[in-house]
C-alpha cells in the first residue's frame, strides 16, 4: 500500500499516534500547508498550489523543494489538487493532515465532504489535526483503533439506514439516522469500536485530545 501524505493549511498537533501512522508516507504539501513539514520531521517531493498563503519566510524556507503553480482564479483548491496529484502518483492511501481548524471554515467542511466523495469512488482516506480524526463512513463494516475512553461522532450527509454501533457507550443496532440529527453527537469507544451501515454517507469524528 503506498500512503500519501497532504500538508494542509489547518491546524495540527504532532503527536506519537500521528507519527506512527505518517511513518514511510510520501509527502505532497498544499500552499501554506508546508509549514507542517518541519515538525512532523518530513521532507514534501512536491509543493503545489497558487502560493497566495504560503508567505516569504515559507517560499525561501523551502525554495528547494520542486513546485507545481497555479493561477489563483481556479475551479479547485489547493488541497483538491494536492489530493488529484497523489493518485496520479500511485496513492493508495491519502491521510489529509491539517483537515481540520485555521481561519476557513469552509475548507474544513470542503476537506470531509470532498473526502467522503473520494471514498464512495473505492479511495481510502483518512483526515486529522493529531488531536481530531475524521474517517468517511459508507455501507458496510467498519472496525477502528481508537483508544477506549475516545469520545466520537457520527455526522451524516443524507440520511443513514442500518446504522449500528457495537463497542461504545451508547450502543445502536440497526437503526435509521435522520439527516441533520444529533443522535450520535458525543458517543464514547468503549473497547474496539465497530460500525456498520447500510446505506447513506456519512463521517466519523473522534477526538484524541485527551492522548496529549
Amino acid at each position: 500500500m503506498s500512503t500519501f501524505i497532504l500538508l494542509l493549511g489547518g491546524d495540527l498537533v504532532v503527536t506519537e499516534r500521528l507519527k506512527s501512522q505518517i511513518a514511510g508516507a510520501r509527502v505532497l504539501a498544499a500552499d501554506s500547508g508546508i509549514r507542517h513539514a518541519a515538525a512532523l520531521g518530513v521532507e514534501p517531493e512536491l509543493w503545489l498550489g497558487d502560493f497566495d498563503s504560503a508567505g516569504q519566510h515559507l517560499l525561501e524556507t523551502y525554495a528547494h523543494v520542486p513546485r507545481m503553480t497555479f493561477p489563483r482564479a481556479k475551479d479547485k483548491t489547493d488541497g483538491e489538487l494536492a489530493f488529484a496529484e497523489a493518485f496520479a502518483r500511485g496513492a493508495s492511501r491519502v491521510i489529509m493532515c491539517g483537515a481540520f481548524g485555521g481561519a476557513r471554515t469552509d475548507h474544513t467542511f470542503l476537506h470531509l465532504t470532498m473526502a467522503t466523495a473520494q471514498a464512495a469512488n473505492g479511495r481510502a482516506v483518512m483526515l486529522t489535526s493529531g488531536r481530531e480524526e475524521a474517517y468517511p463512513l459508507l455501507p458496510g463494516h467498519a472496525v477502528y483503533d481508537f483508544p477506549s475512553g475516545t469520545t466520537f461522532s457520527i455526522l451524516n450527509f443524507c440520511t443513514v439506514e442500518g446504522l449500528s454501533i457495537t463497542n461504545a457507550e451508547w450502543p445502536l443496532d440497526n437503526v435509521t439516522l435522520p439527516f441533520g440529527s444529533s443522535w450520535t453527537v458525543s458517543n464514547i469507544v468503549r473497547g474496539q469500536l465497530e460500525v456498520t451501515t447500510r446505506s447513506g454517507m456519512a463521517i466519523l469524528l473522534a477526538d484524541l485530545g485527551f492522548l496529549q
